[in-house]
């Protein structure tokens, strides 16, 4: 079943084009990326998507629908900069936002007290928002975005601020939400992040859509040019070997850049005529390397 879907979207400011007619669609139980440089049109789609700012053209359905009020009480959203009140107890604004979307108070109380138990942080509950990390601070933010148990949900940069522990809990969160049906539309520049938690994304460049599809299906589409070789002994004159682009000694062999595919066969004879080979990986293009070359490598 499809919760989100935009077709030909197009949102223009002036003589400039935010948006230039990008469709996708997130399913139920879905974690779909949306992936792009600063300034691509991003935030603008996510925007469109929540209803602050309308479309010039094109069509956006929620669960076949048009947009209406009452689909605040099923989205949730993280934006990128964080807005709740450094001065107001966690409790009450969360509280407030929660009862905003249509929950009781005490079904409000009672679920923000949950997440809190959650994230093993229950003595948040009577903090304000300025006594706390950044990192906590990004994690409150979560709360508030959840806390009304949404059906759709929108993630702007979920992970930043946070240490490794706290990116794992809240990627632990993210894949519970899908596994229950909430469909989450993610964005983030940290591509190994996608890789792990989407199975389709759209890249976006300069308000188009570049790359868009299944990720397995897209790397398929990207030849394979770096080789993994571990070996117990060395291999000499790999550099000399047809198709070998560069060679890089590492602790345990080689990673070798090669031109076309077939230079990694030659690579595993050469090798294996000279010593016992361990490991030998033809690796398949990263997400990041498939941005670099569609988007460029400006996507700090």
């Amino acid at each position: 079943m499809v919760s989100l879907q935009l077709d030909h979207v197009f949102k223009q400011y002036g003589e400039k084009t935010a948006v230039n007619n990008i469709s996708l669609q997130v399913e139920q139980g879905e974690i779909y990326g949306l992936l792009g440089a600063n300034g691509a049109g991003k935030t603008t789609t996510m925007r469109m998507v929540l209803g602050l700012i309308y479309p010039d053209g094109g069509d956006i359905r929620y669960h076949g629908k048009p947009y209406n009020n009452e689909l605040t009480r099923i989205m949730g959203y993280l934006p990128e900069e964080r807005g709740l009140y450094p001065k107001v107890k966690i409790s009450e604004q969360i509280v407030y936002l929660a009862r905003l979307r249509g929950m009781s108070k005490q079904d409000a109380d009672k679920s923000l007290r949950y997440w809190l138990d959650r994230f093993e942080v229950p003595e948040y509950y009577d903090k304000r928002i300025e006594e706390l990390s950044k990192g906590n601070q990004q994690k409150m933010g979560f709360i508030a975005a959840i806390v009304h148990k949404p059906q759709i949900l929108i993630l702007d940069e979920a992970f930043s601020g946070l240490d490794p522990v706290n990116v794992e809990l809240l990627k632990a969160t993210v894949k519970e939400l899908r596994d229950n049906g909430t469909s989450i539309l993610f964005s983030t520049h940290r591509m190994e992040h996608v890789e792990e938690l989407c199975r389709r994304i759209t890249i976006l460049d300069r308000s188009n859509t570049v790359v868009q599809g299944e990720i397995k299906e897209i790397k398929s589409r990207y030849p394979r040019e770096e080789v993994i070789l571990y070996t117990e002994g060395q291999v000499n004159r790999l550099e000399s070997i047809p198709g070998v682009k560069s060679v890089e000694r590492v602790d345990r062999g080689y990673h070798i850049h090669i031109g076309t595919p077939d230079t990694a066969q030659l690579i595993l004879q050469h090798a294996m005529a000279e010593t016992t080979v361990e490991r030998f990986e033809i690796k398949e293009p990263t997400l990041n390397q498939i941005f670099i070359q569609e988007v460029g490598e400006s996507h700090e």
